[in-house]
């Protein structure tokens, strides 16, 4: 069956029914988290040379320097909520296209994430740089559409994509306010997508596939302004 104009994607409205599959990935995947922060959070907080719950609120604002590079806006938010670890959330949107040319570039979707820092914790309870700095593990959730074409066979994801995995990545301080994060994530990535070819001034769906991915699902160098507190020293 062909169709005689090209599906672009649009902003869908609220999904309402999960498949079953996604349901149990996302069940499973809140379970691990709950197993495996807390333990985190009660040998964090004994080990912390100082009370966590004194803190000011600790927050920082973020863009992911690849994303930006590769001209997809974005923006993240990571706020700390003690025990050294943070709640992350990022999201991204780009919708370039041009028919005369066939070519698209476009997508949207985010990422959210729980991390928990290793440094070594801050002597001032206002050190904010160096509280969320450092070595750092976490798990995160994704989910994200697309449509990519360069001048030949399109890939078009209409309905959002669904993933997760873990994280592990590295925060390194090159200012009083400001970091520079560093991390990669391996995981899984599940989701519908129709190829498609341009073809006498239309674009012609060629098939629809199922994507089961298992590998790097996230990478992620950022610039990350921090604050709340007082910033600290590098």
């Amino acid at each position: 069956m062909m169709q005689n104009s090209k599906l672009f994607v649009s902003l869908p409205p609220v999904v309402l029914n999960r498949s079953i599959n996604i349901i149990m990935f996302v069940r499973d995947l809140v379970v691990t988290m709950l197993f495996v922060l807390t333990p985190m959070i009660t040998s964090a907080q004994s080990a912390d040379t100082i009370r966590h719950d004194s803190l000011p609120a600790t927050f920082a604002v973020k863009t992911n320097l690849l994303y930006d590079a590769a001209l997809i806006p974005n923006i993240g938010a990571e706020l700390y909520i003690g025990g050294r670890l943070t709640l992350g959330a990022d999201v991204f949107y780009t919708w370039l296209s041009s028919d005369s040319r066939h070519r698209s570039w476009q997508g949207y979707g985010g990422y959210f994430t729980v991390r928990r820092y290793f440094g070594r914790p801050p002597k001032s309870k206002h050190s904010l740089s160096k509280l969320l700095s450092g070595h750092h593990l976490g798990v995160y959730v994704l989910a994200l559409t697309y449509d990519v074409e360069f001048g030949g066979k399109g890939y078009q994801a209409d309905k959002l994509g669904w993933g997760g995995g873990v994280e592990y990545g590295y925060s390194l301080p090159i200012g009083r306010r400001l970091n520079l994060d560093f991390s990669l994530g391996i995981g899984y990535q599940s989701g519908d997508y129709k190829t498609y070819e341009p073809i006498d001034d239309h674009y012609v769906w060629q098939s629809t596939n199922k994507r089961n991915f298992f590998g790097p699902t996230k990478a992620e160098v950022s610039l990350k302004w921090l604050l709340g507190g007082k910033g600290g020293s590098r």
